[in-house]
């Protein structure tokens, strides 16, 4: 089925950025604002400690067991935001690059973002997103 967020490029804007500059969902979209996801398995244990990709990795899981729920999917993500805890920017580079590839085309616009802390131990990275369906 496909999405009803429609993506928008700013053709005036840097090409730089690997996501689309803003996005849209038609006025009868129920919007679906999902809690941030966290790398925990089941048990409420933070999963690959130390490791920015891998927590990035088991983010995207999280996100993608959220929208099932609400009956979406990732390519109804109108928007994330990626917090990272670290102030160095490869830490950052790597998280990205998880969530990044996990949207492949439908590269939703997006903010990272380098934190000073995160609320679960051992953690280093959460995604929050915004999903657009049309029932």
């Amino acid at each position: 089925m496909p999405s009803s967020v429609q993506l928008i490029r700013a053709s005036t804007l840097s090409d730089v950025a690997e996501y689309a500059y803003a996005a849209t969902a038609p006025k009868d979209a129920r919007l679906i604002f999902l809690a941030g996801a966290c790398p925990l398995d089941d048990d409420g244990t933070t999963v690959a400690v130390g490791d920015y990709a891998g927590q990035a990795a088991a983010c995207i899981e999280t996100m993608q067991r959220a929208l099932a729920a609400a009956g979406a999917t990732i390519g109804d993500v109108i928007s994330t935001r990626v917090l990272v805890a670290s102030s160095t920017r490869a830490d950052l580079g790597a998280a990205w690059k998880v969530v990044r590839d996990a949207f492949g085309e439908h590269d939703v616009p997006s903010t990272l973002m380098g934190v000073t802390v995160l609320g679960y131990d051992d953690q280093l990275v959460e995604l929050e997103a915004v999903a657009a369906v049309v029932d």
